[in-house]
């Protein structure tokens, strides 16, 4: 069962991977483009430290060693930190016009719309990913304590064996 376990946890270290360096893309893409207010650029920033952060330490934690499973603590921190990120390139789309937060349907094409909400979905996909990962951490963290526990036999009404 460590094998299975070891392969989902490297399939989700990928996945956070990958959609953090597209969210990085996108919002680093709108931060190069960007000369207005500072306000909704340090929302951007956070984000794009976000991402980074999770870059770095799903690469880190991509190296097979049964320690990355105990690193579930951070992995429920940086799912918190994509739910915020989620959070604000949901209240940044309303001064965009473009249309509902739940309208998906020109997310294919090529425009500034499409791009942002892109940059929504993988930045909620991420944080469930995280959130998956962290919850396998814990499930391997007291799977791995439950079975190292000495095991006493109990003799009933304190009968020694003797």
């Amino acid at each position: 069962m460590p094998v299975i376990s070891r392969l989902i946890s490297i399939v989700f270290r990928v996945v956070e991977v990958i959609c953090a360096a597209v969210v990085a893309g996108i919002i680093g893409h709108y931060l190069h483009q960007y000369d207005g207010d500072a306000w909704p650029v340090a929302r951007w920033i956070y984000t794009e430290v976000i991402a980074g952060l999770s870059i770095l330490l799903g690469l880190i934690w991509l190296i097979p060693f049964s320690s990355g499973f105990f690193s579930w603590p951070f992995d429920v921190i940086i799912s918190f930190a994509w739910f915020a990120a989620f959070g604000i390139l949901v209240d940044a789309i309303h001064k965009l016009n473009c249309g509902s937060i739940w309208y998906w349907g020109g997310i294919i094409h090529n425009n500034s719309c499409g791009r942002w909400k892109a940059a929504e979905a993988f930045s909620f996909i991420s944080a469930i990913v995280w959130l998956a990962s962290a919850l396998l951490g814990i499930w391997f963290t007291f799977r791995v304590r439950d079975s190292s526990a000495p095991r006493h036999s109990r003799r009933r009404f304190g009968r020694s064996a003797v």
